[in-house]
């Protein structure tokens, strides 16, 4: 633990929600199980093993003698998380959680709810993800957007901040479809997004009536029973990526499962969607480093062909 506790003890004031220690990288033998987060003014602590009262008073002690150093006027707010089967648990440890409770990145606010599920609204992980959006969109006229999985809608309040003409959102999640919306009149993003609460594998029909789209970002579970199974599913949205895409649009593909590779994806892709060319791998957030990082999260960048199919037809519009 001593690994996390030095981090504790050098930590700065975050603005932003971000991560602050990774065990789960590897980087830090002994550590593998913590994971230190910031969602202002929260701080929420995450073990994936069970965790005794002694270790938790030590974390406590640790986390309120920096927090007198960094901010001695306002009291300290922390959350433990146990994500363990033996001991599933979310305990508020000090202080209290705003409601609602708004975080932001880069500018944008999104609504987050460290008390309640394992997922909090907003994947840190994925940040980068996120400003290699911003900035596609930025440098590019008034693109249309496709955003499956969508969940808080985090890429469409960041698509539409940097200029996107329109951003269709899909997530079979009414919970998380509204929190998405919020998060949209949180930043002041009124008309432009449309939210679908289907089932994408039930809903292509209105999905590519909606198209062609410039982007389209893909960011499944890796394993969610019931709704997407990686090793069975993402094959069938890389065979639609091709009628769904405009010339030259690019797709934004992400996978967060460590026991799958980028080859999975890549293997897949140019076996389904050969047309389409890898442009790039997304880099995580240093704080995400891993020792293996075929393990961490994988987000790779395609590009669709010009204004001709392969067969030399128009693709449909």
């Amino acid at each position: 633990m001593q690994a996390l506790l030095h981090a504790i003890a050098t930590m700065t004031l975050p603005h932003d929600a971000q991560r602050i220690f990774h065990g789960r990288g590897g980087l830090y033998p002994g550590c593998e199980q913590w994971a230190l987060d910031a969602f202002p003014p929260v701080w929420v602590l995450t073990s994936f093993q069970p965790v005794s009262e002694d270790d938790l008073a030590t974390l406590h002690h640790a986390l309120s003698a920096r927090w007198q150093q960094l901010s001695p006027d306002q009291p300290l707010n922390w959350v433990f998380q146990c994500r363990h089967a033996s001991q599933t648990e979310t305990r508020l440890m000090a202080g209290s959680v705003p409601e609602p409770h708004v975080v932001s990145e880069d500018g944008a606010r999104y609504r987050v709810h460290v008390l309640k599920g394992q997922n909090h609204g907003l994947f840190l992980d994925m940040a980068e993800g996120r400003r290699w959006v911003r900035a596609h969109v930025q440098a590019r006229t008034r693109l249309k957007v496709l955003n499956l999985f969508a969940y808080t809608c985090a890429f469409s309040v960041v698509a539409m901040q940097a200029g996107a003409r329109h951003v269709v959102n899909v997530d079979m999640s009414q919970g998380a479809m509204t929190l998405g919306q919020q998060n949209h009149q949180l930043n002041g993003l009124m008309a432009g997004a449309s939210f679908l609460v289907h089932d994408i594998f039930k809903t292509w029909g209105k999905i590519t009536r909606g198209g062609p789209y410039d982007l389209i970002i893909v960011d499944p579970p890796s394993y969610q029973k019931g709704s997407f199974v990686a090793t069975q599913d993402y094959a069938k949205l890389m065979r639609r990526l091709p009628d769904l895409l405009a010339p030259h649009g690019h797709a934004l593909l992400c996978l967060n499962a460590p026991e799958l590779d980028v080859a999975f994806l890549h293997e897949q892709m140019q076996a389904l969607a050969p047309e389409l060319v890898l442009q790039e791998r997304v880099a995580n957030p240093a704080v995400f480093a891993d020792v293996s990082p075929e393990r961490a999260l994988k987000v790779l960048v395609y590009q669709g062909p010009g204004l001709s199919k392969p067969d030399g037809h128009l693709p449909k519009p």
